[in-house]
């Protein structure tokens, strides 16, 4: 869908750009945001590599494992079909840790590797089980302490108060994460 209506948007940029006689500030503001998108992806590299490295070094300590204890009330509340000692329940632990810490792209490939070995156990391939559901909700909601990349991003941008934002992140992500996940158990239940 999204290949279709950016083109036509881009398209219909032109033609305004054209008609209304601002060709060269179109000109001008594609080159300027595209300097602009460059600035952003070289400054959030470096946050990336850090706390991708964080969460490297973490996973070969016992900080993860002593993090993952002190989550595992909630995650068998949450996946209680996916055994304590699993190499998917720590998966999803990492996961669920490195989001709660703001790591949004370090989250991301633990989660697939969570989702990919969700799915080598799952017997019907073509329909979600009700953990792969529950994760999918729980990384979408993804409550964080310290968004990271947010923060990463303000900064970059000039923003006089980065961290500004924190507390409304708490409120907005525990009410997602609270929605989501009440609405996943009446649906899962519903369902059976």
């Amino acid at each position: 869908m999204l290949n279709i209506v950016w083109p036509i948007f881009i398209i219909l940029s032109f033609i305004y750009a054209i008609f209304s006689g601002n060709l060269d500030d179109l000109n001008s503001s594609i080159f300027s945001s595209a300097e602009e998108a460059i600035n952003l992806c070289i400054s959030l590299l470096g946050t990336v590599c850090l706390w991708n490295g964080i969460m490297q070094v973490a996973s070969t300590t016992t900080l993860i494992s002593k993090l993952s204890s002190l989550l595992k009330p909630i995650m068998k509340f949450l996946f209680p079909d996916i055994k304590e000692d699993s190499k998917i329940f720590e998966e999803i632990s990492m996961n669920v840790i490195a989001n709660i810490l703001g790591l949004g792209n370090a989250a991301t490939p633990l989660g697939l590797r969570a989702m990919k070995s969700m799915q080598e156990e799952n017997l019907d391939k073509k329909v979600l089980t009700d953990s792969m559901a529950t994760f999918i909700v729980l990384n979408t909601a993804s409550i964080q302490i310290i968004p990271t990349t947010v923060i990463a991003i303000r900064s970059s941008l000039g923003s006089t108060n980065p961290t500004g934002i924190i507390f409304p992140v708490w409120i907005a992500t525990i009410c997602a994460a609270i929605a989501g996940i009440t609405a996943t158990k009446i649906f899962i239940k519903m369902g059976k």
